[in-house]
C-alpha cells in the first residue's frame, strides 16, 4: 500500500514514516526537504499519484496568525484537489485536542478551519486530536517565562509523548476512515503548572512556576478542561517520569 506522509520529515512525520516503512509499506515522506510543497503545489500531484492513504502531518511555518491561516486553508485546499485526482481512499490529518474550545487563539482556529475544509472535502478521513505533546513542553514554559516565573494558566493538561502519538497515527493508516474525529492523550493528567514544574525540576531548571489566573495560553484564555479529552480518547503508554528518563539517557 501505498502511503503519503505530508510533513514526513517533521517531528511526528519522521517517527510515523520510520513505523510504516518497518512494516512493509511504501511511504512517501513527502515535505518542502523533499521536494513538496502543499501551499504551493510544488511536486504534489506526483507525490500522491497512486496513494491510497494520505496523512497530513504538516505545519505552519510561523505563529504569525496570518501566516498559519494561510497555510493550513491553502494547504488543504491543494491536499483535497490533488487526492480527488488520485483517488485517495482516506485522508488522516493530525489536530489538537480541545481546538475548538479556545477561540482566542489564532493557531487553533486555523486548525478549526482545515479540520472544516477536511469535513466538506469527498473523501473519506479520519481526523485525529492530540493533546499537547511531551516534547513541546519546554517551549510552553519559555513562552510563559516572565523574568524567573513561569506564569501558566489554571486548567488540566494531560501531554502525551511523540513515540506514542506517531503509532496512534500508524495504525489509524490501517483502519477504515471513521469520517469523524478520534482522540489521543497522555496517560497521566494533572494541572497544568504542576506537569510543567516536574518537567523544569527533571531537567534541572530552576525557574519557578506558578498558576496565575491572568496568564493565556499563546494567546488563549482557558478553561479548566480546555486542553483534556472531553469523553473517550485512545492513552499513550509513556508518562512524564518515564519520558523524562529516556530525555535524560539521550542527553
Amino acid at each position: 500500500m501505498k502511503i503519503v506522509v505530508i510533513g514526513g520529515t517533521g517531528l511526528i512525520g519522521s517517527k510515523t514514516v520510520a513505523i510504516l516503512r518497518r512494516g512493509g509499506q511504501q511511504v512517501v515522506a513527502a515535505s518542502p526537504k523533499t521536494g513538496v510543497n502543499t501551499v504551493t503545489g510544488e511536486g504534489l500531484k506526483k507525490a500522491v499519484a497512486g496513494a491510497q492513504v494520505v496523512i497530513d502531518l504538516s505545519n505552519a511555518p510561523s505563529f504569525d496568525p496570518e501566516v498559519v491561516s494561510e497555510f493550513f486553508e491553502t494547504s488543504g485546499r491543494n491536499l483535497a484537489a490533488a487526492e480527488t485526482a488520485a483517488g485517495v481512499r482516506h485522508h488522516i490529518t493530525l489536530s489538537i485536542v480541545g481546538t475548538d474550545r479556545v477561540p482566542d487563539q489564532s493557531y487553533y482556529r486555523a486548525k478549526v478551519s482545515q479540520e472544516k475544509l477536511i469535513e466538506a472535502s469527498r473523501i473519506p478521513y479520519t481526523i485525529i486530536r492530540s493533546t499537547q505533546f511531551l516534547e513541546f513542553l519546554g517551549g510552553i514554559a519559555d513562552a510563559s517565562t516572565d523574568g524567573s516565573i513561569v506564569r501558566l494558566p489554571p486548567g488540566l493538561l494531560q501531554p502525551i509523548a511523540a513515540d506514542d502519538v506517531a503509532a496512534f497515527v500508524a495504525d489509524v493508516a490501517f483502519t477504515n476512515p471513521r469520517n469523524g474525529i478520534v482522540e489521543v492523550a497522555g496517560p497521566e493528567r494533572a494541572e497544568f503548572n504542576e506537569i510543567v514544574t516536574r518537567y523544569l525540576k527533571g531537567i534541572g531548571d530552576p525557574r519557578k512556576v506558578v498558576k496565575d489566573p491572568q496568564a493565556r495560553y499563546f494567546g488563549g484564555r482557558l478553561d479548566e478542561r480546555s486542553l483534556v479529552p472531553l469523553g473517550e480518547a485512545r492513552l499513550g503508554r509513556t508518562n512524564l517520569d518515564e519520558w523524562l528518563r529516556r530525555f535524560q539517557k539521550r542527553a
